[in-house]
């Protein structure tokens, strides 16, 4: 009578283990062999472990779930209970947003991580307006341009097609003298295949991922700026969690945060390394493409700083410290 007691105390156990045990969908825009994502799948794995199973995040990346578009909004809506985005979609949200892609501002890891800190605040007081609570960032490598010639000043670039995925990035194409194309990055390739774009400004990670030696030539290191990928949870699903599975959401988020920026720096050598390797011509910018591309990184500082307004300028101030 007593095994049986026990047998049947130790399903009761199980059971109310198996019904407490919560599960969250993750939608990703990027897929598995990006570091992103990887980041992404270490952050679930040491959730799930460290809750023993309790609150399991099942992340499905490359849009497989929900289109990068709409991961916001899923969030938000609470369609689904965590994301993750690249900030600079977020740019018609608010000018915080924008600031993640403004160019030649922040140019090496350490300045965009101090930037990071400076605005850090800001994007989660914009985030907390829509319910979200923001978890970690998660760095590319500088953004760098691709071309299917030698570019030694803006005038090489004049009337050419520029890749776009953001309000600031098509500002930027603008003020280059290229027409901007907003292309997915899973269509990367079919766009240069098929004549959409003839150019574009992103990581070599992007690069490696799209095995850009296939369809363009040219690499120019012209460290524009390091965008960055956020994730966040819905507010509401976050306060449904007792205090310690939330505390250990959080220190996953900060254990990934720290994977994240230390994946950053390493590719961003690797990367541009292996398009070396693979046959494109790899080169630091002309003196000339320089000055005038720093040149339009002065505008579009003044012009979100004008946007941004006093909330901005504080940004910079701190940033500039």
């Amino acid at each position: 009578m007593k095994k049986i007691t026990f047998i049947i105390s130790l399903l009761g156990l199980v059971m109310s283990t198996s019904a407490f045990a919560v599960k969250w969908d993750m939608p990703t825009p990027y897929g598995d062999g990006n570091h992103p994502t990887q980041v992404a799948k270490f952050f679930a794995e040491e959730i799930n472990k460290q809750t023993n199973g309790n609150l399991n995040i099942i992340v499905h990346s490359g849009g497989s779930l929900i289109k990068h578009p709409e991961i916001h909004r899923a969030v938000k809506s609470r369609q689904v209970q965590i994301g993750e985005v690249f900030i600079g979609r977020l740019g018609n949200n608010h000018p915080v947003f924008k600031l993640d892609n403004v160019p030649f501002l922040a140019t090496d890891f350490d300045s965009a991580e101090k930037l990071y800190q400076a605005s850090k605040d800001e994007l989660a007081k914009q985030l907390k307006k829509d319910g979200l609570i923001l978890l970690y960032t998660v760095p590319w490598p500088p953004q760098d341009l691709y071309s299917n010639k030698s570019v030694d000043s803006l005038a090489d670039l004049k009337n050419l097609s520029m890749r776009t995925y953001s309000p600031t990035t098509s500002r930027l194409a603008d003020l280059m003298g290229t027409t901007p194309v907003n292309v997915p990055f899973s269509d990367i390739a079919q766009a240069f295949a098929t004549s959409v774009i003839d150019a574009m400004v992103t990581s070599p990670s992007t690069g490696v991922n799209n095995q850009s030696w296939d369809y363009i030539s040219h690499f120019t290191t012209i460290n524009a700026w390091i965008p960055k990928n956020m994730v966040f949870v819905n507010k509401r699903y976050f306060d449904k969690l007792d205090l310690k599975t939330q505390a250990i959401l959080t220190g996953a988020g900060a254990a990934a945060e720290k994977k994240g920026w230390e994946l950053g720096r390493k590719l961003a050598v690797e990367h541009t390394k292996i398009l070396e390797e693979k046959g494109m011509k790899v080169s630091a910018p002309s003196e000339k493409l320089n000055r005038e591309l720093r040149e339009i990184g002065q505008v579009m500082v003044g012009e979100w700083l004008k946007e941004a307004g006093a909330a901005g300028q504080k940004i910079i101030d701190n940033y500039k410290k």
